[in-house]
């Protein structure tokens, strides 16, 4: 007769289904009970799930994990991706509000809104915006400098030093000018900070239409606003930063492993920056950089 053994002593199985009020016919069903196939598919579906969101560094959230498992082949909506996310207690990252990082400087008169929030470009390299924002780390601020090229919201250049002179800007701008096509009229924008209203970065940017944010006004530059929150929210915030060293390897991992390359969003169709740029060659026959 089968047995358990508890605290020293065996006791039968049935005396414990006798114990427990339970019948010997009730418990041969429960194991020999087959698990159905709805069961047997949501689980199977909660483990892709789980693959897409570690993936995604457990970034993703029900539309961007819903979009990856229809390409796939599954037939889900984003409700019931989302209600099995909340039943196994994963859900995306949030951002977080919006904070002032530069200072504006005095110019009003001469810095206009060129763009004016119209961040959704036909082409590649025909806009292009730029922002620093500060990164915490135990020896100090640091401060990271991007350009994004808003066709695709990919980041073509960046730069990450310890000081916000307009060195770092220019930098970053020269970066961006040896690796795009700048032939075609492209517009830059940034906000009013004193960087970049300056004699070298309006010499840096000469052959390019130079837009402003209005005075006070963060909407103006949105998309590269959302995304230093986004790399804050997303990896950054996960770690204790020991020095700039070590900023730049994240940032690096972020931007050139993950972010451009394999992170998918919504504005490009859920591709990844690099896919939709892709795209855009292969039908326009046309190269994007």
């Amino acid at each position: 007769m089968e047995a358990a053994k508890i605290s020293g002593h065996r006791v039968s199985t049935s005396g414990m289904l006798h114990f427990l009020g339970v019948s010997r016919s009730g418990y041969n069903a429960f194991l020999n009970r087959k698990v159905s196939a709805s069961r047997q598919r949501k689980e199977t579906v909660k483990k892709k799930i789980q693959k897409i969101y570690d993936d995604s560094k457990q970034n993703y959230g029900a539309p961007k994990i819903a979009s990856k498992l229809r390409n796939s082949g599954e037939t889900i909506s984003t409700r019931t991706v989302g209600k099995y996310m909340r039943e196994m207690g994963i859900k995306a990252q949030w951002l977080k509000p919006w904070t002032a990082t530069t200072r504006d400087s005095d110019f009003s008169t001469e810095l206009h809104n060129i763009l004016n929030e119209q961040f959704n470009p036909e082409r590649p390299n025909a806009v292009w915006c730029t922002d620093i924002t500060y990164i915490w780390t135990q020896d100090g601020f640091v401060y990271l400098n991007c350009i994004m090229d808003l066709f695709a919201r990919k980041i073509i250049a960046w730069t990450l030093a310890d000081t916000m002179e307009v060195s770092t800007v220019i930098e970053t701008i020269n970066k961006a000018k040896a690796c795009r096509n700048t032939d075609l009229p492209l517009i830059i924008h940034s906000d009013r900070g004193s960087q970049y209203v300056s004699n070298a970065w309006r010499e840096a940017t000469e052959k390019m239409q130079r837009s402003y944010s209005h005075k006070g006004y963060p909407y103006d530059n949105a998309c590269i606003e959302s995304f230093h929150a986004l790399i804050k929210r997303e990896w950054l915030n996960r770690f204790s930063i020991l020095n700039q060293a070590h900023a730049y390897r994240l940032v690096f991992e972020y931007i050139e492993t993950y972010y451009n390359t394999v992170r998918i969003h919504s504005h490009c169709d859920y591709m990844s920056p690099n896919e939709y740029e892709k795209l855009y060659e292969r039908v326009s026959h046309l190269p994007a950089a």
